[in-house]
């Protein structure tokens, strides 16, 4: 049985601002994938059942009041100005509507807030007349039992979102989460809008301007084939094997967990189309800046990470050779992630002008995991345990639609006991059989390396090949 219930917010401050950079790349995003961009929508699930004491409606909204008070993302939507340009609005008091399920089976809680927040997270959002969260309860004999929250990408991005959810669970169990993040969207739209903000951002689109130039127009020149219906496909593969060899494998070459995802996801794409140098947009959160870190805002914006394969030249060259370099340029790439996407905008179209025909790599890596856990305590696996973990490994095609602005977009979540990497492909350049072969060749050249086994490079195209690409 479901219900509707409002949640009255007051006592914020109320102001206008332009969008920050993050949220402005956001809504660039969300204009290529319209009418589909419930695809940059996220979920996150808060269990209340679990611990402390038991949680009434009442004291929820409470806590959510106080929620939507403390982050002033959560009550600002997006309007458009005098020069019909995009402005955040924030609103100082409002009512926010929340979805309440009564679920008589107690076993079957969790499910019924998975299937409310997929029923919640599966519609566009109203940028200019909705607030940009929707909240759902599940409960059970009047015990909340899990908060859903369902939340437009203009206002967080996944960290922000953990930051959420940690603090509504420290508002519903203690009434207080401690002192707010002094930093606001406000503030940061107005800072990244003076002299000093865009000095800031073109020394970052220099870097870009600079790597662009060294790589290929784009990472996918020529469709392979006609696509197919629906035209977008995302393969996931569930690996247990690759938490051990990634760790394995940094630690050896003192390089990030991510990175090694990262060069082998880069390399693997060049090797298959024929490139020297791979171009890819890791999408970095820009947490670094003081005040960022627990800031609810959009703040991921891409950043630009060349591999040159061709620094490593020779028929003996293997995939361990890629890190040295590789570690440096991911670096360089964070570092300049942060800028303005109009600013962007235009310099693609001034490098399409100077080359005579697009110029976008149209190729995304999204490590989606909070933070690097430190490599280097357990003893490397045998390679005998890694060949009986891999057997453990699961390929699927668990999603496909229409329209996303890309044309190969890898993501990683999980944790040490097991990853998932699903890739979302355009089956014009990427047919499923090759989705599924970039997946099933990720582990194998990580599992290959951290067993002293890294292929080598000029054997990259066949690894995909005998996968099955059909290449």
């Amino acid at each position: 049985m479901e219900a509707t219930t409002t949640v009255r917010f007051t006592g914020g401050r109320s102001g206008d601002a332009p969008l920050t950079w993050g949220q402005r790349a956001i809504w660039h995003a969300i204009g290529r994938t319209a009418p589909n961009d419930h695809y940059f929508n996220i979920g996150r699930v808060l269990p209340l059942a679990d611990r402390g004491a038991p949680v009434d409606l009442p004291r929820l909204a409470g806590a959510l009041a106080a929620l939507l008070v403390r982050h002033e993302a959560l009550r600002t939507m997006i309007v458009a100005g005098a020069d019909k340009e995009p402005r955040q609005l924030l609103h100082a008091e409002g009512l926010v509507e929340v979805r309440v399920h009564d679920e008589p089976d107690p076993a079957g809680t969790g499910v019924a807030a998975e299937s409310l927040l997929s029923s919640l997270a599966a519609r566009r959002f109203d940028y200019a007349r909705e607030w940009p969260v929707r909240i759902g309860v599940v409960r059970h004999e009047g015990r909340v039992t899990h908060v859903v929250l369902a939340l437009c990408h203009l206002a967080t991005d996944g960290h922000g979102a953990e930051i959420l959810v940690r603090d509504l669970r420290l508002l519903v169990r203690r009434g207080s989460a401690g002192p707010a993040c002094a930093e606001t969207p406000l503030d940061l739209a107005r800072r990244q809008a003076s002299p000093a903000g865009r000095r800031s951002g073109e020394a970052a689109l220099a870097h870009w301007e600079n790597g662009l130039r060294q790589a290929p127009a784009t990472m996918f020149p020529a469709p392979a084939g006609p696509p197919r219906s629906p035209r977008f496909w995302t393969g996931r593969l569930l690996s247990v094997a690759l938490p051990p060899a990634v760790e394995a494998l940094a630690a050896a070459h003192r390089v990030s967990g991510s990175t090694v995802l990262l060069t082998a996801s880069a390399a693997l794409v060049a090797a298959d189309q024929g490139h020297s140098v791979a171009a890819v947009m890791p999408i970095a959160g820009n947490r670094a800046a003081q005040g960022h870190r627990n800031l609810v805002s959009t703040l991921s914006q891409d950043a630009l990470f060349v591999l040159r394969m061709d620094d490593v030249p020779g028929p003996e060259a293997d995939f361990t050779d890629l890190l040295a370099g590789a570690w440096p340029a991911a670096l360089a790439g964070y570092r300049a992630a942060a800028y303005d996407p109009a600013g962007w905008d235009a310099l693609l179209e001034r490098a399409a002008h100077e080359r005579g025909s697009e110029v976008h790599p149209y190729c995304c890596f999204n490590d989606m995991r909070l933070a690097e856990r430190p490599t280097a305590s357990r003893t490397p696996p045998r390679a005998d345990e890694l060949t009986a973990l891999r057997r453990r490994s699961v390929l699927d095609f668990p999603a496909t639609q229409e329209r996303v602005a890309c044309r190969y977009c890898l993501h990683v979540s999980g944790d040490d006991s097991a990853l998932t990497v699903t890739l979302t492909a355009d089956t014009a350049f990427l047919p499923p059989a090759a989705i599924h072969a970039h997946l099933r060749a990720i582990e194998e050249v990580i599992v290959s390396s951290s067993a002293g086994a890294p292929p080598r490079l000029a054997a990259l195209p066949g690894l995909l090949a005998t996968e099955g690409s059909g290449r």
